[in-house]
């Protein structure tokens, strides 16, 4: 049995007694529930107010989350840059980083607040996603930092660090950047906020690391200039080294060959094990078929992707919510909201031919097959009756207008679907149909649609409302959404890379790639019971610049390099860049791994998403784009 009860809503006072009724409603109808539950019987409840309290409620869950995120960005950045070595370890320039980072955040909300854009639950996603990915400059830089030689001077190394890897930082940062701006042109405004904050405090990302972190690593490399000194420095006059020096695990006495040709493991793992084996025949001929086998599993999970959000994922999972849309489903599936149709302009209802004109406009809606015709409500066709019981004329104005107040007394339900004014002009009515059997999203998308276009077909301006279309909007609207964004998205890329990548086919390869990736993630969206809404779409955009980093750096470095066979030029980007690229696509993984242990489907969304656009994005720059570039 549903009970539902329908609250005044007039005035700000009227307003302010009916939330404080909800409120006291909620506590009430939480403690019969508990108290019913002994007795086996099961109590649901829901207002209009309920909502808003578990978004307020959801967000302050992922508060815990965020400080655990950062905690391990930080062991994630100190153990990945931890050297053995008190001269080449980056261990505090790492934490600067990660430190830079959150001041980036801090700015970007910071700035988005202070001018007024709304912040929603969604934007709290934004931080774990600024986090992994604000690092990843970092880590280029420390990796051109550690190829320079100690004999130059802090300024020549500095340059070096910057000619080398500057370029590739501001196309990836652009391109990211324009992918979340792209976003704004979507319909949905939860979407344009989440990629206003993201994309503004990616920018801020950006000036800091090329100036902030770069300043902290020209301090740093003060800094071992002077422990290089102290290293070289004798302790005894048989240039023996103490045994202090000696834990620093380096001879005294090849400091300077040893600081002059330094490469990090990883580095060396790329360029003489895992490049060479990558290059070689059997091993391209293997990432080719693995290339295939990915495009038709993708292309097989597009076509099983379902649209829309539903409304049970909108609050955590042990959220009261949840249960009473289950029992709605289960028990009240069979009619759907009910559809409020309004007359928005003034209209002459004692005139015979506008009363027939509107009465052909509601006859279509009830010809529908998602109507059930028995269950309207218009109080019109109640005043005509009404008025054919009082013998009076229908047609005729003034006893059509002086009749109204009396059936409003002995017919109160229509009291709220009349906007009369005192001068006794009606500017506004309304009727409700009951709708039936749109239990799937097609239907409903389809309902939607066939009541907005009967609608503006009416020769009488009318409007069709319920607080459910919200949801069912993105039905019909979310494809055509993601679709576009993507599309523009990916332009913008090519025209990035075409300006910045020095070598035309390349710039091609490299937005070419962001298809399969896209293509990817939504199709194993469907293989990891992830729907295709406002968050997933969300998700999408994003992938769109990640997927275009990693192939961007590799191919940036391949273009750029002096080696003169293809396979020679494949080896040096995965040497220069590869270990980079992996740190990245770690390190985001880890900042939005944490939100898998949310209590919201939201949160754990987002962290799926991500976890397959950064897993299917580094494959393709460590895998598939060098292999790829060598063939064409």
């Amino acid at each position: 049995m549903r009970l539902q009860y329908h609250l005044e809503a007039g005035g700000a006072e009227e307003r302010e007694r009916s939330k404080a009724w909800m409120i006291h409603f909620l506590t009430q109808a939480s403690s019969l529930e508990e108290s019913l539950a002994l007795k086996k019987i099961q109590v649901v409840y829901f207002s209009s107010l309920s909502r808003q309290l578990e978004f307020e409620a959801t967000s302050m869950t992922v508060i815990p989350l965020f400080h655990l995120a950062y905690l391990l960005i930080i062991l994630f950045a100190i153990v990945s840059c931890y050297r053995c070595d008190c001269v080449r370890n980056k261990m505090w320039v790492a934490v600067f980083g990660v430190i830079s980072v959150a001041l980036a955040v801090v700015s970007g909300f910071g700035l988005m607040l202070y001018i007024g854009v709304p912040f929603v639950l969604i934007v709290a996603n934004s931080p774990f996603l600024i986090l992994g990915v604000g690092v990843d400059d970092m880590f280029i830089m420390i990796s051109a930092w550690q190829k320079t030689s100690f004999t130059d001077s802090i300024s020549e190394r500095m340059s070096d660090v910057y000619s080398k890897v500057a370029v590739s930082i501001t196309i990836t940062t652009v391109t990211n950047v324009l992918a979340f701006y792209t976003g704004i042109m979507t319909s949905f405004r939860s979407v344009q906020y989440f990629c206003i904050y993201t994309g503004t405090t990616l920018l801020f990302c950006y000036f800091y690391s090329i100036t902030c972190f770069g300043a902290c690593m020209a301090l740093d490399g003060k800094r071992e200039v002077v422990c290089l000194c102290w290293l070289k420095k004798p302790e005894t006059p048989d240039q023996k080294c103490s045994s202090l020096k000696k834990s620093c695990c380096l001879p005294c006495n090849s400091l300077q060959d040893k600081y002059t040709a330094d490469i990090h493991p990883m580095n060396l793992f790329f360029r003489d094990c895992f490049g060479p084996f990558l290059i070689s025949t059997k091993s391209k001929i293997f990432v080719v078929l693995l290339y295939v086998s990915y495009i038709i599993s993708s292309v097989y999970g597009c076509f099983q992707v379902q649209e829309g959000l539903d409304r049970r994922t909108l609050a955590s999972d042990d959220s009261y919510i949840t249960p009473y849309f289950n029992v709605e489903e289960d028990h009240f599936s069979t009619y759907g909201p009910s559809v409020m149709v309004i007359v928005t302009e003034a209209l002459d209802y004692w005139d015979k031919n506008a009363r027939q004109k509107l009465e052909k406009c509601l006859a279509d809606f009830e010809n529908s097959e998602y109507v059930d015709k028995n269950l309207t409500e218009f109080w019109l066709q109640e005043y005509v009756k009404y008025m054919e019981n009082l013998h009076q004329d229908i047609n005729d104005k003034t006893a059509f207008l002086s009749n109204i107040p009396t059936f409003l007394m002995d017919f109160p339900l229509f009291a709220y679907d009349i906007n009369i004014t005192s001068s006794q002009e009606i500017i506004c009515s309304r009727a409700f149909f009951q709708t039936m059997g749109i239990s799937s999203s097609t239907d409903k998308k389809l309902m939607l649609l066939q009541f907005r276009d009967t609608a503006e077909k009416c020769e009488v301006p009318l409007m069709v409302y319920n607080p459910a279309f919200i949801y069912f909007d993105q039905y019909s609207a979310i494809v055509e959404n993601t679709v576009r964004s993507v599309v523009v998205a990916s332009a913008a890329m090519l025209v990035v890379s075409l300006l910045l990548i020095p070598h035309p086919l390349c710039s091609l390869w490299v937005t070419f790639a962001t298809t399969p990736v896209i293509v990817g993630v939504t199709g194993f969206m469907a293989f990891w019971n992830v729907n295709l809404d406002s968050i997933s779409m969300i998700n999408l955009v994003i992938c769109i610049g990640f997927s275009f980093d990693f192939s961007a750096h590799i191919s940036y470095a391949f273009v750029s390099s002096s080696e003169p066979s293809v396979d020679r030029k494949a080896i040096e980007a995965l040497y220069l860049l590869g270990y980079p690229v992996l740190q990245s696509a770690v390190s985001t993984i880890i900042g939005v791994c944490v939100l898998s242990a949310a209590n919201a489907y939201i949160f754990r969304t987002f962290f799926k998403i991500m976890f397959l656009v950064m897993v299917f994005g580094a494959a393709h720059g460590l895998i598939f784009i060098p292999v790829f570039l060598t063939f064409f």
